[in-house]
């Protein structure tokens, strides 16, 4: 991430705009233009914010970079604008859904933390867009919580719900540190939309301090979470569990599923997206398996900040 096979560049292109240039690189992917003070937020370096717009408008007249109303993107097309102006007024609408969702699934047995994930989380939805959810669970009692959870989920699929109640990534209080640390993870992290749980996020954004050396202009959202509340029946299941019955039972749900998950990506099954289904288990942590997404992803984003530095660098060269 860190090579630059470019090494004039230093001497042509100032690093504020390398970093814008690597900042439209990354939203580019998921054609997704970004506001001046969203180019700002997700730069990788600090920069005082008048260079910051000499050098976006330095840019912007030398044609590498375009403008649509108060957008920005490395692509001259109008429509991704448009795309995205419908993208966060649906957005906008499935969020309030979420947030009701959220006041939901707070009350289950171990939940301690729920935020919103995803493309969601970036303000975007579309006509197929699904509420992805990140969930935080007590301390060694995450496989009891997720199966409760995902035998709630089996009955939303009769009505048709099931997309509002994508709950695919889990960890417990026990290891809140994201184990993968690169600029994907950093971001995926730093635009959570924490709903419940106002402390445990505060513990687990100090737990991912590291997201800093990515995005240190980006703040966490935490005040927008609320505090945990413990519902009776929540507190009476949590009592039968706190044993080591239920230590026995957290570890058999966790054999079983990732058991099943193995087999379903040794049969290769697909997913309603189309990829190959696949999890990443272990005692405090239950994710779709990150590594080839991930590495695929990152190796596109390197592609296209060199492409960009190379046509920007030819182009001063003229």
């Amino acid at each position: 991430m860190q090579h630059n096979p470019y090494p004039l560049i230093s001497n042509s292109l100032s690093v504020i705009k390398e970093n814008i240039l690597e900042t439209l690189a990354y939203f580019d992917l998921f054609d997704y233009p970004l506001s001046r003070a969203e180019i700002y937020l997700f730069l990788k370096n600090k920069h005082d914010f008048d260079v910051f717009e000499d050098a976006l408008r330095g840019l912007l007249n030398s044609g590498i970079i375009h403008q649509f109303d108060r957008f920005y993107t490395l692509k001259n097309d109008q429509y991704l604008v448009v795309r995205r102006n419908e993208g966060n007024k649906k957005a906008a609408e499935l969020i309030k859904i979420a947030e009701n969702v959220g006041n939901l699934l707070i009350r289950f047995p171990y939940v301690r933390g729920i935020a919103i994930s995803g493309s969601l989380s970036k303000n975007y939805a579309d006509d197929g867009s699904d509420i992805d959810l990140f969930i935080i669970t007590a301390k060694n009692k995450l496989w009891i919580a997720r199966t409760i959870m995902h035998c709630f989920k089996k009955l939303t699929f009769l009505v048709n719900k099931e997309h509002l109640f994508c709950m695919n990534y889990y960890i417990d209080e026990q290891q809140l540190e994201i184990a993968e640390k690169n600029l994907y993870t950093a971001i995926e992290i730093a635009t959570l939309i924490p709903l419940q749980g106002d402390i445990v996020f505060e513990r687990f954004f100090a737990a991912n301090a590291w997201t800093r050396q990515h995005l240190p202009n980006k703040n966490m959202r935490v005040a927008c979470a609320k505090p945990l509340k413990m519902s009776v029946f929540k507190s009476v299941i949590e009592i039968l569990f706190n044993n080591p019955l239920g230590n026995k039972l957290d570890n058999m749900l966790m054999k079983i599923t990732g058991n099943r998950w193995l087999k379903k990506t040794q049969r290769k099954k697909l997913n309603s997206h189309g990829i190959v289904m696949g999890m990443d288990t272990g005692k405090h942590f239950a994710k779709p398996d990150p590594k080839n997404f991930q590495n695929k992803l990152l190796t596109r984003y390197q592609f296209r900040v060199d492409r960009i530095l190379s046509i920007y660098e030819e182009s001063l060269a003229h």
